[in-house]
């Protein structure tokens, strides 16, 4: 999961270098950073309908391997046309690790344990998004984005070496019926969590997707120094994973930690217009922090979509949920960047601010499981 999110999160980082070698925009820049997520998009419920088919060890393996392959040869893309649409390719590949990894830890762990073990799982991909932050920035000044593609690919294929290597399924007793699997697609409650996680997404996109750019543009920080406030940002998401997962076991009240993230998402994102102006010593931990609760959710709702449909359908509710959060994906890069052009930064992340509220409207009639 963590050298998928390299892609996914760590893309963000050379924003700044990619925006300077092929001439974009702002918006440019955020069409750009969307193309992965269109690509996860399209491929998130067939790859977890194939985890729940052929199992978790074929699926990553294979997705990890081609998604290497594309980023590789992003490497190498002449225009920003031909590297968004490598970049999707990517993303299409690298969406197999997400239902497949959280059906294999819903296949070795029991409900008391299960909100911890995906929390950690989904660490991974804020441990993804650091080194990224760490790596990135100093490689590609050296290399340029070819050679920090090439390094995301490396990574990539590393992933799908220890996922053929290590992984193993547990047996299948029996096939998964259509009618099973079309229920648990049509679940309201499914669709309301996923809607609502979605709006989430929003405000972690807002931070993490343009962190960087806004600390260089705005407060004149080089590319490597912003990246450690993203990186600060990473590791406070993978505790706030850990720790909101195993508090979620304890109280076995799911639901109620995931809207209460959403509250405070909106508070951070709320402090953060405020300071957006003012002073960094001020700025930067609001932004660290507003970034780390921005993915505390994450681990939340992936437990439940889990939860919700039980073991056997396990990789197609995650694929659905996926789905529906890379649609999001897709938007909200577009949408932020359309509104910092039209507005301003302060005004962008106090609109960003709301979406958490929407999405803990939306979550309060779900009901624990």
């Amino acid at each position: 999961m963590a050298s998928a999110a390299v892609l996914f999160v760590g893309l963000p980082v050379l924003a700044p270098a990619l925006r300077e070698e092929y001439a974009l925009s702002l918006s440019g820049v955020g069409v750009l950073l969307a193309t992965a997520w269109i690509g996860g998009t399209l491929t998130l419920l067939p790859w977890g309908l194939a985890a729940d088919r052929f199992g978790e060890r074929l699926v990553m393996a294979a997705g990890l391997a081609g998604c290497a392959v594309c980023i590789a040869g992003a490497a190498f893309a002449p225009s920003a046309a031909s590297l968004g649409g490598l970049l999707a390719l990517a993303g299409a590949a690298g969406a197999s690790v997400n239902a497949a990894s959280g059906r294999a830890v819903m296949q070795w762990f029991d409900a008391s344990e299960r909100g911890l073990a995906l929390g950690v799982r989904q660490t991974a991909i804020p441990v993804g998004g650091f080194l990224a932050a760490l790596t990135l920035p100093a490689i590609a000044s050296r290399g340029g984005s070819e050679a920090a593609f090439l390094f995301m690919a490396a990574l990539c294929g590393v992933g799908a070496l220890v996922s053929a290597v290590v992984l193993r399924d547990r047996p299948r007793a029996h096939e998964l019926e259509t009618a099973t699997v079309l229920g648990t697609l049509r679940d309201a409650r499914l669709l309301r969590l996923s809607l609502g996680s979605g709006l989430y997404l929003y405000a972690q996109l807002a931070v993490i997707g343009f962190g960087v750019l806004f600390l260089h543009d705005e407060h004149g920080f080089s590319d490597g120094r912003a990246a450690l406030v993203v990186a600060a940002a990473q590791v406070l998401g993978a505790v706030f994973r850990i720790g909101g997962g195993r508090w979620s076991d304890v109280l076995g009240r799911r639901v109620v930690l995931l809207r209460g993230a959403g509250l405070a998402i909106a508070a951070a994102l709320a402090v953060v217009a405020a300071l957006a102006g003012g002073p960094v010593w001020l700025l930067v931990p609001a932004l660290a922090l507003a970034g780390g609760l921005s993915m505390a959710w994450n681990g939340l709702s992936f437990t439940t979509a889990a939860e919700l449909a039980g073991t056997r359908r396990s990789g197609a509710a995650l694929g659905f949920q996926q789905t529906v959060l890379s649609g999001a994906g897709v938007v909200a890069p577009v949408v932020f960047a359309a509104s910092v052009s039209a507005t301003s930064w302060p005004a962008a992340f106090g609109l960003a601010a709301v979406f958490p509220v929407a999405g803990w409207l939306v979550l309060g009639a779900l009901r624990e499981h």
